[in-house]
């Protein structure tokens, strides 16, 4: 007669069905302790491939590549609205160690965007943000705030072009008062404009340019 093994009977049959199939790889549904659900690919005990976690505490959804148990590769992040009750994206682009890394687009609260590249989960390296009141910010990024060389142009169409420290205007920059026809180029710190030389810009075209000219030195 041949010798049947069973699981052991100290643990779930399921436990036995898990173990078989995460190391096969195969793609199934595992719930955590938490309420947690994961439903994709394994390598061994790990998310490893394609799979969908949900997050039972506030319902938020990851989609897309895993790595040894962490986000890794390209997915997107979705959160549940309140009111709608419709998911809305948070987060589409690329991961690395569970953080945002490489190219990705966010989209934040009021209708703002960041397009743009990141490292470490903080926006860094060359990016595009839209801000709620229509400015909009191209340049680079350094730990998440603008931070190098970059262009911020307001709702007006007057724009600031040079240099940026901790978000701030610094450095060497240019500051277009295309609404008034003049050009200011300078030194700044901290957004303080410190030195530097007013003149006309443009003045026959502006909308609203000044009652005088600027005498020519």
């Amino acid at each position: 007669m041949p010798i049947v093994k069973y699981p052991r009977a100290t643990e779930p049959l399921w436990h036995e069905w898990d173990r078989k199939a995460q190391k096969c790889g195969l793609r199934h549904t595992v719930y955590s302790v938490n309420g947690d659900q994961y439903t994709g690919e394994w390598l061994g005990n790990l998310k490893h491939g394609k799979g969908i976690q949900v997050w039972k505490r506030d319902r938020a959804i990851y989609s897309g590549d895993w790595k040894f148990g962490k986000r890794d590769g390209y997915g997107s992040y979705s959160i549940l609205d309140p009111i709608t009750k419709e998911y809305k994206k948070v987060y589409t682009g690329w991961w690395k160690n569970d953080k945002k890394c490489g190219y990705g687009v966010t989209f934040y609260p009021r209708a703002e965007r960041y397009e743009g590249e990141w490292s470490g989960g903080l926006r860094s390296g060359w990016g595009r943000m839209y801000y709620w009141d229509g400015s909009v910010y191209e340049g680079q990024w350094l730990e998440d705030r603008p931070g190098g060389q970059g262009m911020l142009q307001l709702p007006n169409e007057n724009r600031y072009e040079g240099g940026w420290k901790d978000g701030k205007k610094h450095g060497p920059g240019k500051f277009f008062y295309l609404d008034k026809g003049q050009l200011f180029e300078g030194i700044w710190a901290a957004d303080i404009p410190k030195c530097g030389i007013l003149i006309d810009f443009g003045r026959v075209e502006a909308p609203a340019p000044t009652q005088y000219p600027i005498p020519k030195v």
